[in-house]
């Protein structure tokens, strides 16, 4: 499991690779990831926008923006947490990704909070020690 806390926020993620959907003969590989957004501090939020780090193993890289989350924007009261899956397809057998949520708060401007980078990794990327 990956996690950031920023402002009281946590952001714990947990990457998943899917065989049976995946074709590593014709380079097709697909990974489900969990993430868990909860809400430490004193204040409501919700979270408005999503941004999106994807880095191949080829080092590919592709940005994803867009509002919410699994077409939802989600209000966290103080305490609460929100939870969801969503998937990711590469080309290659292993990636990275990250990002950031862009959050409101009910007496404040907008801020960003992280989310932590996680390793897509499958069993047909070969090993390398350096």
């Amino acid at each position: 499991m990956y996690t950031a806390t920023t402002r009281d926020i946590t952001v714990r993620v947990q990457p998943q690779f899917l065989a049976e959907q995946s074709d590593p003969g014709s380079d097709q590989y697909f990974w489900l990831y969990t993430i868990h957004i909860e809400n430490g501090g004193a204040e409501t939020v919700q979270l408005l926008n999503r941004h999106w780090i994807i880095t191949n193993a080829a080092g590919h890289v592709e940005e994803v923006q867009g509002p919410g989350v699994v077409g939802e924007q989600p209000v966290l009261e103080p305490g609460e947490s929100f939870e969801y899956t969503s998937g990711c397809p590469l080309k290659t057998p292993s990636g990275v990704m990250m990002g950031s949520y862009e959050m409101a708060g009910l007496s404040g401007p907008h801020f960003e909070i992280d989310i932590p980078a996680f390793s897509l990794d499958s069993p047909h990327q070969a090993r390398q020690l350096n």
